[in-house]
């Protein structure tokens, strides 16, 4: 398979019925120290918040503590949701953690709240004020960072950290038009998230192309693209591993948000034939099926890395994944 092209990790800290927060952010230091061994190129962990199913809530405090348990691998925000933040906050975090691990902080970036309206309220402010400011508190975070674009703003006035020898590189994330628009016009990496499964890939990388200026950071468009996998022995097993995600995807687009169920609950579940009757982009099968998934999908959006996902109920399950398409793609 391509070896060449790079595989990344993205994990949500995710809750099984069942078990506790401490347990699964347990699992994910598993997961991050394992894609270390593997030769994964980042391990990155998402900000969302009022979730049962989600512990991770705090990116950056997170991120320390898989960096104190990993070596090499690049850790990042997939994403930081800078609605919900002071742009000089989410930089501090951030300059902090690439003090800790010099040249391997990563820092992306996302325009949604990461949540429903009203917990988007609770965290800072309303949407409209967001809509308004994203780009400015983008260019603010960017100049606090050391990647000054603007001939005024908040790196005039303030310093990130007092004395820093590196940055964190800034990523933009989107799942609709307008972020890959600004990625491309700042010339910065654009990740789109294709396991949301709402569709709009190719167009979205497109208008990241079409709109793409070289700048001090890129001289040609970088484009990362996720993707949800499961890979077991056979289809079969791989497609029963699916029901809990299937069914939690479900409940998300329905409004009624589900606990991550054990495959063996999901599969008695009254919802699961619906579920499962939804259009879902995630990539499962062997190894060699996923990975055969993952080049069409990498050929398809001219992707130049591709981060994965992996929503199953256990950690074993997960730790299977990445280790067998870690061997299918020639990582390592």
């Amino acid at each position: 398979m391509n070896a060449t092209l790079p595989l990344s990790i993205l994990d949500l800290a995710l809750v099984p019925e069942g078990r506790t927060s401490s347990e699964a952010l347990a699992d994910t230091a598993t997961l991050a120290r394992r894609a270390d061994e593997l030769g994964y190129l980042r391990f990155w962990v998402a900000e969302h918040h009022n979730m049962d199913t989600v512990a991770s809530t705090t990116p950056s405090v997170l991120l320390a503590h898989l960096g104190a348990q990993t070596k090499r691998i690049k850790l990042g925000s997939g994403g930081v949701m800078l609605p919900n933040h002071a742009p000089l906050a989410i930089a501090e975090q951030f300059a902090l953690l690439e003090a800790l691990y010099p040249g391997r902080v990563d820092l992306g970036v996302g325009r949604a709240p990461g949540t429903d309206q009203s917990t988007a309220a609770a965290l800072r402010r309303g949407v409209r004020e967001v809509e308004e400011d994203f780009p400015r508190n983008l260019l603010d975070i960017m100049g606090l960072l050391g990647d000054v674009r603007t001939e005024t703003g908040l790196w005039e006035r303030f310093r990130a950290t007092p004395a820093a020898t590196s940055y964190p590189s800034v990523f933009l994330l989107g799942s609709s038009g307008f972020s890959p628009q600004l990625a491309g016009m700042l010339g910065i990496p654009f990740v789109f998230a294709n396991h949301f499964d709402m569709g709009g890939t190719e167009q979205a990388v497109a208008i990241y192309r079409d709109h793409f200026q070289p700048s001090v950071l890129l001289d040609q468009p970088y484009t990362m693209v996720s993707a949800t996998v499961i890979a077991a022995e056979t289809e079969e097993e791989a497609d029963y591993l699916s029901g809990p995600q299937r069914l939690r995807k479900f409940g998300m687009r329905t409004g009624h948000l589900l606990p991550l169920y054990s495959p063996e609950e999901a599969a008695r579940h009254p919802q699961i034939g619906v579920a499962r009757q939804m259009p879902s982009n995630t990539i499962l099968g062997t190894a060699e099926q996923v990975a055969t998934g993952l080049e069409q999908l990498a050929a398809l959006t001219d992707a130049a890395e591709l981060m994965l996902s992996c929503a199953t109920h256990g950690i074993a399950h997960r730790l299977r994944t990445i280790e067998t398409i870690a061997g299918a793609w020639g990582l390592g």
